[in-house]
């Protein structure tokens, strides 16, 4: 997991990223049965259930200043690195972090090693829908897809997996990159920009949000993309993505 990038643009991630309620529900479902849960690339926190024995693993000392409110013990540690005997948890998660990590196929065996029964992810299997930011910063996709493992890949690490779409509501509290698709003003804002970590790679961007930003003052995306405002909610391939023995 990269230390050294949320140290640098983490410091006001928890005002951006609150868990959306919606997300927690299929995320809910993946853990269902599972009591003791090891949570990699913890962050701040967004999504540990209150109701069952967590253990976070985040590297970032300044995501963990974040952790206001949480309780659950933490141990500062790399995915790759996990210090816990095999077999310690029922269930390992891990949020919208597997793209940070030096080495992501390691990193799953470890989760393996030590979850006696089950590894959920929600991650990112590229654009399944046209996004509209992409006509503005088309760099995104060239920067984001290859940092993410398709659902074939991750197979062929683990096993046969469930990948559950998750569709992106309008009003997603969580501020990762497509959850602003029907606010599209928020990307002209620094720190929602900040809080997400595309950002940090993507450059010479400011040409694309200044032509954003003057359509929206006169009038061109709404001409272009209006028709999105009643939209509740749409796939942008976030999978939460479940793996057990014995799946198919």
């Amino acid at each position: 997991m990269t230390t050294s990038l949320y140290d640098s643009i983490g410091g006001h991630y928890r005002d951006y990223r609150r868990p959306d309620q919606r997300i927690a529900a299929v995320l809910s479902r993946g853990l269902a049965g599972a009591r003791a849960i090891v949570n990699i690339g913890a962050g701040v926190g967004s999504y540990e259930p209150r109701d069952r024995t967590v253990v976070a693993v985040e590297t970032s000392w300044v995501m963990i200043s974040q952790r206001v409110g949480c309780t659950h013990p933490l141990v500062q540690a790399r995915a790759e690195a996990l210090p816990f005997r095999d077999d310690t948890f029922d269930c390992a998660t891990a949020l919208l972090t597997i793209h940070h990590w030096s080495d992501i196929e390691k990193g799953l065996q470890e989760a393996l090693r030590v979850a006696r029964q089950r590894l959920v992810l929600f991650t990112w299997v590229g654009f399944t829908n046209h996004f509209w930011l992409l006509d503005y910063l088309p760099q995104i996709k060239l920067v984001d897809e290859p940092m993410f493992p398709s659902i074939g890949q991750l197979s062929s690490w683990l096993g046969p997996v469930r990948a559950i779409p998750v569709p992106i509501p309008h009003d997603c509290t969580d501020g990762f990159l497509c959850a602003y698709w029907r606010r599209p003003g928020a990307y002209l804002d620094e720190g929602v920009r900040r809080a997400i970590s595309t950002f940090s790679r993507v450059r010479d961007i400011q040409g694309g949000l200044n032509k954003l930003k003057a359509d929206l003052a006169n009038g061109v995306w709404h001409k272009r993309y209006g028709n999105l405002l009643q939209q509740e909610k749409i796939d942008f391939g976030y999978r939460m993505v479940v793996f057990e023995d014995g799946a198919t």
